[in-house]
């Protein structure tokens, strides 16, 4: 049996220089992390974890910095980490075969579902590093099945919060911690194997660390996992350096904390100089007195999970990539809660807003960067609708049940072609849902339909992704639904240079035949038997560029192939079809052309005939200028020598800085239907047009009692030395 030790981190002197053996051990630390997610995935019979992919595994530096993760859920790599540094920093004396297990989210988890389990990894005395891994548990106490109550006022009331603790001492396992835990829970068959689980992953990746540092030396795997980490960094900091400097201003909202449907802000002031990203969270709303705040560690959470996989492509994804990034914001704000504030739907709530507005933000520099605006997406799946299920099955047992299927939303829309349908949010780079049939045949679920939602999609140029819908009931006499979303009144997943957003949340019940109530954001739990139909539509991708820019033969391809209606072609893409759908329908050239001006026209207020029609948009960008949006050109003015902002028809819209709204058409913008159900109260929107052309040139969703504001203010200055404008590197 191991005894305790005062640990001390391997030393790096010694370690190989040998380029061959430094690449060796880096592809082997990155397989292991796959065989960790193999183990778990192995072991565990949730199907949160074997179907989808709500879980996470990585490993990390003696200090806590995460050198490798797997690519399922990228909010997960900092809080994982904090669990480790709260360890570091307690002065827990470290054992081999030791394993803690944590929860509390004012530590390192974004909510007590999210149960962490972390290892040192001694070597022969010495620390090597750790590996975590974490999974979302479906319930882990409280006074609600699935531990995500609406009438939650405390954290208490949530569910058991585990602040770190041995659950394995040395090799050997603690019964008594771990009875204590599943006691906790509704669900303790499931949530017991899925420790275990982690148990195993982590014995793997202990086993293979240990036998890679036998092989090549624990200096050299060490070097290495440093290495690794400073290389992204390097990498990463000269990714930013090719962007241009400025300040992004970005802003979204949640509604509903669980009693008030109040509208929370999440306010995002993205500052980047440099090889540095600064994200100021000050204008957020404070916390609420319900279960949809997040702790700090779901704001470092939400923060992670949108730059990873915005700016990391090419780069490993480590550490390296968050060391240029600073967050600001005070305690006590929605994204910052402190104790007691219940923070329970953090990740569908809260972190996700956060993730929403930081990927909106880094889009927008994406755009203004020549050499990378073909990436610049609009925002993906703005939100998660929970739908848990419990009750007893046919057998008479327990069971619970949190669908997965949301994941299923639309992908934001590229600058370059169209958003994937049901691709789900960026912060599950690999999404995954469990088949009809895995659902069903676990628990009493039955599905009457699973399915695109036509229109779903944002409109654009490029259109936004269409996200899934469900409806489904149950095969035993009476179970109970918890139901629970943001974003059924918030259009979250919004488009970019005049692509509108995606389409809003709508849950809607059938009580035993009846017709359909809409059931609003957040009705909680309610009764279902198999009389009755739950129907829920999640939210679709974000478009990019005006509608009325779409090549018409893409919206009749679309419409063919039902991913838009007839109506929607026509409303809101200006496309008018003779003949029938499906048999042999053509765009009308003339009826079309007319159709658009009137609708230019009529976002102008004036006569058709007083409309100039627009330049085509194609990809190409002259020279001399920098793209912000599909019809938003950066250019340096010939005489004065100024940065202006044109369109390309050559209306100065701004002179002197990137305000271009200042020369904009202003006008109050009516949503299509296929957006969904209206606005929750407190929001409006703005178009902006061309003054010359109607062309759209954004949508703004804000405040009704705030005036809209500018979301990018360049650094004219730093544009020659990034290599954006003439002269530079295109």
């Amino acid at each position: 049996m191991a005894t305790a030790i005062d640990v001390a981190p391997v030393s790096l002197e010694g370690a190989s220089t040998d380029p061959v053996i430094r690449q060796v051990v880096r592809s082997r630390l990155v397989a292991i992390t796959d065989q960790m997610r193999l183990a778990l995935q192995s072991v565990s019979g949730s199907p949160t974890v074997t179907e989808a992919s709500d879980f996470f595994t990585g490993i990390y530096l003696p200090d806590g910095s995460f050198v490798t993760m797997g690519h399922q859920v990228t909010f997960e790599a900092p809080p994982v980490g904090s669990l480790i540094r709260h360890l570091l920093g307690n002065g827990t004396r470290l054992k081999d075969g030791d394993r803690i297990i944590g929860n509390d989210p004012f530590i390192g988890a974004l909510h007590q579902n999210d149960v962490q389990m972390c290892a040192p990894l001694i070597v022969d005395g010495e620390l090597l590093g750790w590996a975590g891994v974490m999974a979302h548990e479906t319930d882990i106490g409280g006074m609600d099945f699935a531990s995500w109550s609406p009438k939650a006022t405390e954290v208490w009331q949530e569910g058991l919060r585990i602040p770190a603790v041995k659950l394995v001492d040395g090799g050997e396992l603690r019964e008594d911690v771990l009875q204590m835990i599943l006691t906790a829970s509704r669900l303790p068959a499931e949530v017991g194997l899925d420790i275990r689980a982690f148990i195993a992953t982590l014995n793997v990746a202990a086993e293979r660390l240990t036998e890679l540092s036998r092989r090549y030396g624990k200096a050299t795997v060490l070097s290495v996992m440093h290495t690794m980490v400073d290389d992204a960094e390097a990498l990463m900091r000269a990714r930013l350096r090719e962007l241009p400097d400025g300040v992004v201003h970005t802003r979204d909202f949640l509604e509903h904390d669980g009693k008030k449907n109040l509208l929370f802000v999440i306010d995002c002031v993205l500052t980047k100089r440099g090889d540095r990203l600064h994200f100021d969270f000050s204008g957020s709303s404070p916390q609420a007195n319900g279960f949809v705040n997040s702790s700090r560690a779901g704001l470092a959470g939400g923060v992670a999970g949108a730059v990873i996989p915005t700016l990391g492509f090419g780069i490993p994804w480590n550490e390296g990539l968050l060391r240029p990034v600073e967050i600001s914001a005070p305690d006590g704000l929605v994204c910052t809660a402190v104790p007691p504030a219940p923070v329970g739907s953090a990740t569908v709530e809260a972190v996700w807003t956060v993730s929403n507005v930081v990927s909106a933000a880094l889009n927008r520099l994406l755009l203004a960067s020549p050499a990378y605006a073909h990436r610049a997406q609009a925002v993906s799946s703005g939100t998660m609708a929970t739908f848990n299920l419990s009750g007893r099955d046919r057998h008479g047992k327990v069971f619970g049940l949190h669908l997965m299927d949301p994941l299923a939303g639309g992908f934001g829309a590229f600058a370059d072609h169209d958003g994937q349908n049901a691709a789900g949010p960026i912060n599950a780079p690999c999404p995954s849902i469990a088949d009809v049939e895995v659902n069903e045949q676990k628990t009493p679920l039955f599905y009457h339909y699973r399915r695109l939602a036509p229109g779903t999609g944002g409109a654009g140029r490029r259109r936004g992704g269409l996200a899934a819908e469900v409806g489904i009931t149950v095969s035993v006499p009476r179970a109970e639904a918890l139901v629970m979303t943001h974003g059924a009144e918030v259009p979250n997943s919004v488009g970019l240079g005049g692509g509108l957003p995606g389409a809003m949340v709508s849950q809607r019940f059938r009580a035993g035949g009846e017709q359909p109530r809409d059931l609003g954001p957040k009705p909680g739990s309610f009764p279902i038997t198999p009389a009755d139909l739950f129907e829920v539509t999640w939210q679709g991708g974000g478009g990019i560029g005006d509608p009325l820019d779409r090549d018409p033969a893409d919206v009749l391809e679309d419409v063919d192939y039902g991913l838009v209606t007839p109506e929607e072609a026509e409303e809101t893409y200006g496309v008018v079809l003779s003949g029938a759908v499906g048999n042999g329908a053509s765009v009308n050239a003339a009826a079309t052309a007319t159709a658009r001006r009137n609708l230019r026209a009529a976002r102008l207020g004036v006569d058709p005939a007083a409309v100039v029609d627009p330049v085509a948009v194609t990809g190409a960008v002259p020279d001399d200028a920098v793209r912000l949006g599909d019809r938003l050109l950066l250019v340096r003015d010939a005489d004065t020598g100024h940065f202006q902002v044109r369109t390309p028809e050559g209306v100065v819209l701004s002179s002197g800085s990137t305000r271009w709204r200042e020369g904009a058409h202003r006008f109050a913008l009516t949503l299509p239907p296929s957006v969904g159900a209206p606005l929750h109260s407190d929001l409006t929107v703005t178009g902006w047009a061309c003054p010359r052309t109607g062309s759209l040139l954004a949508v703004d969703v804000h405040l009704s009692d705030q005036e809209p504001f500018h979301d990018l203010d360049l650094d004219l200055a730093s544009l020659d030395h990034t290599g954006t404008t003439t002269g530079g590197t295109r």
